[in-house]
C-alpha cells in the first residue's frame, strides 16, 4: 500500500511540473508575439525612415533570450527538443523510457545543476550593479535577462524530473496521467 502512495505522490509532482511549464510556455508565447511586433517596428524604422534605435535592437535579443530560456522547459514538455532520431524512433516504448530515464539522470540533471550553480554569481553580480546596456540608449535592465538563465534551467530541470517520472512509470508499467498540452 505504501508503494501506491509513493506512486500517487510522484504522479502529482509530475502533473504539477507539467502544469507549471504549460503556463510558462503560454506566457512565453505572448513574448513571441511581442518580438514579432518589435522586429516589424525596427524594420519599418530602418527602411522607411532610415533610422534605428539601440534600444529596439537590444529589445529584440532580450526578448529572444527570454523566449529561449524560459520556453525550454515547455519545449521539453512538448518533446520538441532536437534529438538524433535515427534509432530512437524505431525503439519500443519501454526502450525509449529507459533511454529517457538514463538521459535525464546522467545528462540533463547534472547539466542543469552545473549551469544553475555556475550562473548564480554571474546573475548576482549583474543584480548587484543593476547592470544595463553599455551602449547609449540601450536597455537599462540587462540584469533581468541574466536572471532568466538560472530560472530557465530550473524549469528545464523540473521538466526533466517530470520526464524521468513518466519514463519510470512506463518501465514499471504504471498508468501515466499527462497534462493536456497545446
Amino acid at each position: 500500500m505504501e508503494d501506491r502512495r509513493e506512486l500517487k505522490a510522484l504522479r502529482a509532482i509530475s502533473r504539477w511540473i507539467d502544469t507549471l511549464n504549460l503556463w510558462v510556455g503560454r506566457g512565453v508565447a505572448w513574448a513571441t508575439a511581442l518580438v514579432v511586433l518589435v522586429v516589424f517596428v525596427d524594420v519599418v524604422m530602418r527602411y522607411a525612415f532610415r533610422t534605428s534605435f539601440v534600444f529596439t535592437q537590444e529589445l529584440e535579443w532580450h526578448l529572444f533570450g527570454f523566449i529561449f530560456l524560459l520556453g525550454a522547459g515547455y519545449t521539453l514538455l512538448q518533446d520538441g527538443h532536437v534529438r538524433v532520431d535515427i534509432f530512437y524512433q524505431r525503439l519500443t516504448p519501454n526502450a525509449k523510457a529507459w533511454i529517457n530515464l538514463l538521459g535525464v539522470l546522467f545528462f540533463l540533471i547534472p547539466g542543469c545543476v552545473l549551469i544553475i550553480a555556475t550562473s548564480w554569481s554571474f546573475v548576482a553580480n549583474s543584480w548587484a550593479v543593476m547592470e544595463g546596456s553599455p551602449d547609449p540608449g540601450g536597455i537599462p535592465y540587462r540584469y533581468l535577462l541574466k536572471a532568466c538563465i538560472p530560472l530557465g534551467f530550473i524549469l528545464v530541470l523540473l521538466q526533466g524530473i517530470s520526464l524521468g517520472i513518466k519514463s519510470l512509470f512506463i518501465i514499471l508499467d504504471e498508468e501515466i496521467e499527462s497534462v493536456a498540452v497545446d
